[in-house]
């Protein structure tokens, strides 16, 4: 999936979870959106990627695309360490549920993820699509729609 539409499923997902929990939804969105394009820090020609070209390489050199940081491994890792460094739950689940939607869009793709890593195995959805492609915009404009529902249902009372 392109970035913009892991925006837009990072945006859906910590809406979601805003309306059924009571974490600061501000927080809880930003992280998540941050989180959702996180795991392509991995790939130098990502939006994450480009900013940060250095650990971008190394990471693509050790590990290759949609291997370790597309894993249940990393996303325990990053739990770990947001917790040693983050004091706010609403940032640290904003940003493990952007990572989420990253993991569950990028299983949609013909190259599936290696959810399992360090195991070879690649994880991805029975009916998968190309990135790029007309169905990544009929599921971007899905989450679109998504977003503003959540959206309303956590925000609305405040228009």
């Amino acid at each position: 999936m392109t970035g913009n539409t892991h925006i837009i499923g990072g945006l859906a997902a910590s809406l979601a979870f805003a309306q059924v929990s009571n974490y600061d939804p501000v927080l809880l969105v930003g992280a998540g959106v941050v989180g959702a394009i996180f795991p392509d820090i991995c790939h130098g020609g990502s939006k994450i990627g480009r900013k940060f070209k250095v650990l971008s390489k190394v990471i693509n050199t050790l590990f290759g695309h949609r291997s370790f940081t597309h894993s249940l491994l990393f996303l325990v890792l990053m739990a770990f360490l947001l917790n040693g460094f983050i004091n706010n739950d609403s940032i640290i689940l904003g940003f493990l549920v952007g990572m989420a939607s990253h993991y569950i869009l990028d299983m949609a793709t013909k190259n599936g993820i290696k959810l399992l890593y360090p195991l070879k195995i690649t994880v991805r959805f029975p009916v998968t699509t190309r990135t790029g492609g007309t169905v990544e915009y009929v599921v971007f404009a899905a989450l679109s729609v998504l977003t503003v529902y959540f959206g309303y249902g956590v925000f609305g009372k405040y228009i």
